[in-house]
Formats: C-alpha cells, sequence, structure tokens
C-alpha cells in the first residue's frame, strides 16, 4: 500500500551540485512517479509553479536563490506543501530559520537515501487524501491530474481555469486576493474586468456556487467536509 502511494507522488529536487542531484536522484526515482531536477531556488520556484510537486527537497546553500529564501516563496503559494530540506553541515541558525518556515524535515548531509524514502512513506498517506478534494454539487479536483470531474466525469475546462481552482483549493477556505490571481495566472497585465469575464465563463461551465466572490477583494472556494 505504501509503495503504491510513493509510486502516485511528484518530487521536485532543487539541488546546485549537479552530480550529488543525479545521484539522488538516481537512488530514489524507481520509487516515484516522477523527479525533477532544478539548480537553484530561482529555477526551483519556477518549476514549482510549473510541475506542480507534492513534495519539494531542496538544499539550503544555493546561489542566485537560496533554499531558506525558496521555501518563504512556495509557502506563501501553497503553505501545505511539504518540504524536506538538505544541509551540509548543521547550521542551527539556518535550520532554525527553515523550521520556522514551516519545513517537513531536514537532513544532514550525508545521509542515507533510504531514510529519506521512509520519511517519504510516512507522510504519503496523507497527501495523497489532500489530492482529491470533493467540491459542493459533486464536484470532485484532482490536485495531481489537475482535473475536474463531475459525478464521475470529466468536465472539459481550460489550463487557466484549471490553475485557477487549484489556487483557490491551495488556499481552501482562505480568500485569494485579485492581485494574487492575476500574478500566479498571467504574465501580462490584467484588468479587473478581464478577471471577472474569466472567472464568469468558469462558472457557466461548472457551478456559481462553488466559487465565492468577495466583493472588492477576492475569492474563495470551500471544499466539502468529508
Amino acid at each position: 500500500m505504501e509503495n503504491t502511494l510513493l509510486k502516485e507522488l511528484k518530487i521536485l529536487l532543487v539541488e546546485d551540485e549537479k552530480r550529488l542531484a543525479q545521484l539522488l536522484k538516481d537512488a530514489i526515482s524507481d520509487s516515484f512517479f516522477s523527479i525533477v531536477i532544478a539548480k537553484d531556488g530561482k529555477e526551483g520556484l519556477k518549476k514549482f509553479k510549473s510541475f506542480k510537486p507534492d513534495i519539494v527537497i531542496t538544499d539550503i546553500m544555493m546561489p542566485f536563490c537560496d533554499g531558506l529564501e525558496m521555501t518563504q516563496k512556495i509557502k506563501e503559494l501553497d503553505e501545505f506543501i511539504p518540504i524536506i530540506v538538505l544541509s551540509a553541515h548543521s547550521d542551527k541558525e539556518k535550520l532554525l530559520k527553515a523550521i520556522d518556515l514551516g519545513i517537513n524535515k531536514y537532513f544532514i548531509k550525508p545521509f542515507d537515501p533510504d531514510e529519506l524514502i521512509e520519511h517519504i512513506k510516512k507522510i504519503a498517506p496523507k497527501i495523497n487524501k489532500q489530492k482529491k478534494v470533493f467540491l459542493k454539487e459533486n464536484f470532485i479536483f484532482d490536485n495531481n491530474t489537475m482535473t475536474l470531474y463531475k459525478d464521475g466525469k470529466i468536465i472539459n475546462i481550460t489550463k487557466r481555469e484549471k490553475e485557477f481552482l487549484f489556487l483557490l483549493i491551495k488556499h481552501q477556505n482562505t480568500l485569494v486576493t485579485t492581485e494574487d490571481i492575476k500574478i500566479n495566472l498571467w504574465k501580462e497585465e490584467v484588468s479587473d474586468e478581464r478577471l471577472r469575464t474569466f472567472i464568469k465563463r468558469l462558472r457557466i461551465k461548472i457551478s456559481k456556487d462553488i466559487i465565492e466572490n468577495i466583493q472588492g477583494q477576492g475569492y474563495l472556494i470551500s471544499p466539502l467536509n468529508t
């Protein structure tokens, strides 16, 4: 059962030492669905947004954007994502800061990859429960495949609409401001009118009751308690 859950997990590995990153990927890749490598925190944040991993494994000391800075930015996007920190030495100050940022676990290099896998086995059931989110009117959103279902049938929505639902669900029961939505969904500047039109079209496809509008502030989604 545990191995089956691991095979469904996507891992983002952020490590600036290319050889070490590849060695770790080779050591653990057979256990997981897929593993993507990023060479620093800047690339890690970019790949986090596009790859949408279930777990992030990151080094602390990296150029451009270190592991702690990246972790803070990732937690702003998804406060529930498990983040495992790797450190070359026992730097208490940095590890304490990492803990304050809400990391799930840390390992001091060198470490046994099997210990990393065993830890992920422990948290895999909880991650799996978060994959499928039950919404009102028999809608279900699968965070792993970015797919929306109703009564077991796939609802055809655009990539951006999927990303919008994913964003709201990752901040479930919490207001997501219009500015945060614009930043996450578009690269260019977007007017309030364009955003409202986008959401209106999505509501026509699904249900106006799933997405709640907080006038002049933003939007939220409230999953059913299951």
